[in-house]
């Protein structure tokens, strides 16, 4: 998206893949293998969160990472994995070892202002590349929803996924080394930068020719995978595909880069939302569009459904939940819909589901996905649970966002070759386990 949020959820790359299905230069390989990791999640610490007040409008406790190695000789670094952004990058310094230091490659370049990369791919980024005048770099800044930025150059270097031992031939790859980065939602030393996976020129993907990738994430324990070329499991049930949206004019709300799908509607339990369908669709500014994004947190609907939603979730859940009635609290800016829950019991089991319908596929969110207990936050002996969609007007984002907290025990696969999205409930504890008995 133009203006992707940061992710939530770190995921690390602990083991070897098995086998090869990145190659550079053959954007259509007759026969893919497939790289399979096994993932494991932690959290930020609160301590690591700006503290109050601050100038952002929300931020975010967690993000989701995979862990690269680049450059000559291999440097590790541990990188934002963002289906909502374009360009990936580093952190750059010569002197701290939480970053990656230029220096010390000698396979690492920057790239010039009169380079066809920058004078043309680079030129199309949310924010134009420039020129340096000094060093004649290409000069590169980024900025985000939640008001993290970061500043640097345009430059490449070799990457490779995974265990050096294991790993394939290294990827030249274009990126950003930064040397000012802002991060609202992290701990600086957490992570060493971004790395890009939609579909725009400079994404990892479009560079290293990925055809197709997908994750599953647990929502019981750290287990997870990222696997990145075809899905053939045989433990799984089938995939149900919605394509994506195509909009070839440039409209100034519209990211054309972007996993973009069609929403068709929303249920909860049994009860389909009234909500028209042209609320549903981009407007001729390309606002309203729905994006599949591992770079959010939650879920975000624009203000008029979210309403809907809202009315008809605490209809439904009265008598069951006790909403917190607290008018000037917002969770992260833009939750503004809480519940007490006695502390130390789940979240009752007749909450009702909410189903993001979509054309040919459906996402199902349940149980305790639909709400989020606030870390620190309580109320005599209750914690604050909030629901997990938020209004997009209050962000503000001009879109439908859906984040991965709801794609939880989901199988995610974004088809570039075939232009969709694919959905598939399984466990992914499970099916990290299965996995892991055929690795």
């Amino acid at each position: 998206m133009a203006t992707p949020l940061l992710p939530f959820l770190l995921i690390f790359l602990s083991q070897s893949p098995t086998s090869l299905s990145i190659r550079p230069n053959h954007p259509h390989p007759s026969k893919p293998k497939s790289l399979i990791f096994p993932l494991k999640t932690r959290s930020i610490p609160p301590s690591s969160l700006p503290s109050s007040p601050n100038k952002l409008r929300f931020h975010h406790n967690v993000t989701l990472t995979v862990s690269l190695s680049v450059g000559t000789p291999p440097q590790n670094a541990t990188m934002v994995l963002d289906t909502g952004s374009e360009l990936s990058w580093l952190r750059c310094a010569t002197s701290s070892p939480l970053s990656f230091n230029p220096r010390a490659s000698s396979s690492f370049s920057s790239i010039p202002c009169s380079s066809p990369t920058c004078v043309s791919q680079a030129r199309d980024l949310p924010i134009p590349a420039t020129c340096e005048q000094s060093s004649k770099k290409c000069h590169v800044a980024l900025s985000y929803s939640d008001a993290s930025t970061s500043e640097g150059s345009l430059s490449s270097d070799l990457f490779r996924l995974g265990d050096m031992s294991a790993s394939p031939s290294p990827i030249r790859t274009t990126f950003g080394c930064m040397t000012s980065a802002f991060d609202s939602a992290l701990d600086p030393t957490a992570t060493t930068g971004l790395l890009g996976m939609n579909r725009g020129a400079l994404s990892f993907v479009t560079q290293t020719g990925t055809r197709r990738f997908s994750y599953c994430i647990s929502d019981r324990d750290s287990s997870g995978v990222l696997l990145i070329g075809s899905t053939n499991l045989p433990f799984m049930l089938p995939l149900n595909y919605t394509p994506f949206v195509q909009i070839n004019l440039p409209l100034p709300y519209f990211d054309r880069v972007a996993y973009s799908v069609q929403l068709d509607g929303i249920r909860v339990g049994s009860t389909q939302l009234l909500i028209p369908k042209s609320v549903l669709l981009p407007d001729h500014t390309g606002a309203g569009q729905t994006m599949v994004d591992s770079g959010t947190q939650f879920t975000f609907l624009l203000g008029d459904p979210y309403n809907i939603l809202r009315t008809e979730f605490l209809r439904q859940t009265k008598g069951i939940l006790t909403p917190l009635n607290e008018p000037d609290y917002v969770f992260q800016g833009a939750f503004d819909l809480c519940f007490r829950v006695p502390e130390g019991k789940p979240v009752p089991v007749y909450v009702p589901s909410v189903a993001l319908v979509f054309k040919g596929a459906e996402m199902v969110v349940a149980g305790e996905r639909l709400l989020y207990k606030v870390p620190g936050e309580k109320r005599g002996g209750d914690g604050v649970w909030c629901f997990t969609f938020g209004n997009s007007d209050l962000v503000p984002i001009s879109a439908y966002v859906i984040g991965h907290h709801h794609q939880q025990n989901v199988w995610v696969e974004y088809d570039l070759e075939n232009g969709r999205v694919g959905f598939a409930p399984v466990k992914c504890d499970v099916a990290s386990q299965k996995l892991g008995l055929t690795l």
